[in-house]
Parts: C-alpha cells; sequence; structure tokens
C-alpha cells in the first residue's frame, strides 16, 4: 500500500503563486508515475500534470507553461509549482500514484491523497 499526503494548498490573488507538495509513503520502490488533479465544484475532476519515474512529464492545455511538476526521489515527494494562477485554477487538488501507468486519466490511479484547497480570486 501506498499513502499520499498533499500540502501547501490555500488562497491567493490571480497572479500569484503556490506550491504543492505530495509525500508518499509506504511501498513507494515500484511506483512508476505520480501526478495532481484537480476538481471544482460541480465540475469533473481534471488532469493537471504527471512524472514518470524517468522524468518525463506531462500538462493539461490549460495550465502548459504555468505550473510545474517535479519529483524528489530521495524525499519521496511530489511537487507541482504553480505561477501566473487564474480564478479558474480553484479546486480541489490532488495526488495520485499508479505503479504501472502513467497519463492525465485519474482512473488509471490506484492511489490518491486526500486533497488540499487550492482557491484564487480576481
Amino acid at each position: 500500500q501506498v499513502q499520499l499526503v498533499e500540502s501547501g494548498g490555500g488562497s491567493v490573488q490571480g497572479g500569484g503563486s503556490l506550491r504543492l507538495s505530495c509525500v508518499a509513503s509506504g511501498y513507494t520502490s515500484n511506483l512508476y508515475c505520480m501526478g495532481w488533479f484537480r476538481q471544482a465544484p460541480g465540475k469533473e475532476r481534471e488532469g493537471v500534470a504527471s512524472i514518470t519515474r524517468h522524468g518525463t512529464t506531462r500538462y493539461a492545455d490549460s495550465v502548459k507553461g504555468r505550473f510545474t511538476i517535479s519529483k524528489d526521489n530521495a524525499k519521496n515527494t511530489l511537487n507541482l509549482q504553480m505561477d501566473s494562477l487564474k480564478p479558474e485554477d480553484t479546486a480541489m487538488y490532488y495526488c495520485a500514484a499508479d505503479p504501472v501507468r502513467c497519463s492525465l486519466l485519474g482512473d488509471n490511479f490506484d492511489y490518491w491523497g486526500q486533497g488540499t484547497q487550492v482557491t484564487v480570486s480576481s
């Protein structure tokens, strides 16, 4: 089993920045992919960014050029640097991990954190 705990959410004005972190614990040695997803009230879950064990990244078009995903293997930590934030980025952000597949499709991920709220005001 793998446990994921997110942190770093909060409230910020449009144009500002936030950095989310996700610490993985448990059986992490077999993880192939980690990613960030978000869900706003009344909307479907959306894949934001993912990164493979080898460092290959993928981003949703809506965040390209503004968000950067990275990982610290030594600390089992996944990060999401979010710059130039917009009100439409407001959502609950979730960290996810999977031992086999990597994509921006939530159904492909086996492990999920509890989420951290990001609120961007105009």
